[in-house]
């Protein structure tokens, strides 16, 4: 009987161990493909996001769905693929694109971008964008801080295969102006009619060849990911433990 026991008892521990392992590997990859975090590193997109601060990255929405006017993302820099850029979309497949007198405009609307403080306004080296339309899968970027920003109107459109994810939260540091969620902005792009192309439209360049699946973003999901490794074990641990637990009956 004692022999029989210990043998069960083993057996029930070894298995509780591969059950840990094997939860723990399958929670760190869900997560892993749905979060990372980045470092916003410069002031391309000041006011919204500064300098330092450390942002959480939604990977898991665009999965289902497709980016949208006002989004914030993060992506491979077209330029050089070692690198991650942020910017705001504001253009999306099809849109027409003009800049002209540091005002936006889309399919022919003016955008009355409040998150683009005037001291921030301003165009690139000078660049004047004339009814650019945006190509097939690609979208057209800008940082908020327009004086400072390398975006669409330096290295062209932004090819969807660049995209990691979306800013969702900043968790760190919490400032004055920042209590961690992101504003809606929206309604800036409320009334955008349907493109309409015209002879004089041209389409705005993709001066540089999209990620491929064999290049990886250096990204800066180390932090969470490291945190997660660490917490996981012991959440699963926990979560046998509450499953082991015989509940309470209400008589």
């Amino acid at each position: 009987m004692e022999i029989e026991y210990d043998f069960e008892k083993r057996y029930r521990l070894l298995r509780e161990v591969i059950e840990t392992v094997v939860l723990t590997v399958l929670m760190f990859l869900v997560i892993r493909t749905a979060v990372q975090n980045f470092n916003i590193d410069g002031h391309s997109m000041e006011p919204s996001f500064h300098n330092g601060e450390l942002i959480i990255v939604d990977k898991w929405s665009y999965l289902f769905s497709t980016p949208v006017r006002g989004d914030v993302l993060v992506f491979v820099a077209p330029p050089d693929h070692t690198q991650d850029y942020i910017k705001r979309v504001v253009g999306l497949p099809g849109d027409v694109i003009t800049i002209q007198n540091n005002i936006v405009y889309v399919n022919n609307k003016p955008l009355n971008e409040r998150y683009v403080t005037p001291a921030n306004n301003g165009a690139i080296n000078d660049k004047v964008f004339q009814n650019m339309v945006v190509p097939a899968n690609s979208y057209f970027m800008l940082g908020d801080n327009r004086a400072g920003s390398s975006d669409s109107r330096a290295w062209g459109c932004m090819p969807k295969q660049n995209i990691i994810g979306r800013a969702a939260v900043i968790y760190w540091p919490l400032r004055m102006d920042n209590n961690g969620l992101l504003p809606n902005v929206t309604s800036v792009f409320t009334g955008v009619p349907a493109s309409t192309p015209s002879k004089s439209t041209s389409i705005c360049p993709i001066m540089y060849p999209p990620v491929t699946a064999s290049q990886s973003s250096p990204g800066s999901s180390s932090g969470v990911n490291t945190l997660l490794v660490i917490a996981m074990p012991a959440l699963v641990v926990l979560w046998q433990g509450r499953k082991e637990r015989p509940g309470k009956r209400r008589h």
